[in-house]
């Protein structure tokens, strides 16, 4: 099989990760899942690398799992559990990483390949794209793709999406809250990364803390989010970075972060 994604250096903080398998609208095997997985943590553990975008080649983000290799496993559930658990690990490696992950989507985006999206921190599609949970159509219900795509949209949204198997709109997933902007194909990559540039001359020490309070709250009782995000202002004011910003906005100055 040939290489499933490139990695390419936007600058020296902003790396962009492009699914390369277009022709078949870059199905997410296992193989796929698992080289991904280790590719963001690599790339996360570079010191100077503050953004990641996930792209893609051909006319589809993703069309979710490879139809062919279910089909060749069936009947084998340790293979399904396999991929299943993997790819719910790839979704929360997304999620657990200090670095900001956009997705920029070019066109469709399909079961996982939605959940993907809804993975990622932001979101930017190009007009031509559509967000779908299908799987309903071939006997497949889309379990694990909804608990990304559940904790974007409204309930009563995403239970439509999942039991009608029907597109939504970049438009539509702008207004639903799954994607942050819709653009023209020819402005996609330009859009995110400006985005992206605007991201990364932010601290990392300060970005870092923020995304993983903001997982960590999102889901807790109101009364318990706010003790918890209350310890962390306080660990936060205790980083260089911050005692910097303040000094630099009373001084009239811009700010020399550490990173």
């Amino acid at each position: 099989m040939g290489k499933l994604f490139s990695v390419t250096n936007e600058s020296d903080n902003i790396v962009r990760i492009e699914l390369t398998n277009g022709i078949k609208h870059n199905p997410l095997s296992l193989e796929l899942i698992r080289n991904l997985t280790k590719a963001l943590q690599d790339i996360s553990a570079q010191n100077k690398v503050k953004v990641i975008i996930i792209s893609s080649e051909g006319p589809g983000f993703s069309a979710g799992h490879d139809l062919e290799e279910l089909r060749q496993n069936k009947n084998n559930k340790v293979f399904f559990k396999t991929l299943f658990d993997d790819c719910s690990k790839l979704m929360q490696t997304i999620m657990h990483l200090p670095n900001p992950v956009i997705a920029e989507v070019c066109g469709i985006a399909a079961a996982a390949g939605c959940q993907l999206v809804a993975s990622c921190d932001l979101a930017i599609a190009s007009d031509q794209s559509s967000f779908m949970t299908p799987g309903v159509n071939i006997g497949l219900f889309c379990s694990t793709p909804m608990v990304a795509v559940s904790r974007n949209l409204s309930r009563k949204k995403i239970m439509e999406m999942l039991l009608t198997g029907e597109k939504l709109s970049a438009k539509e997933a702008v207004q639903y809250g799954l994607i942050n902007y819709h653009v023209p194909l020819n402005q996609l990559q330009i859009k995110t990364l400006n985005l992206a540039k605007v991201i990364a001359k932010k601290p990392s020490s300060t970005v870092k803390i923020g995304k993983e309070a903001f997982y960590k709250q999102v889901d807790m009782p109101i009364s318990e989010a706010y003790q918890y995000t209350s310890e962390i202002m306080a660990k936060n004011m205790m980083e260089i970075d911050a005692q910097e910003g303040i000094t630099a906005f009373l001084d009239k100055r811009a700010p020399k972060w550490k990173v």
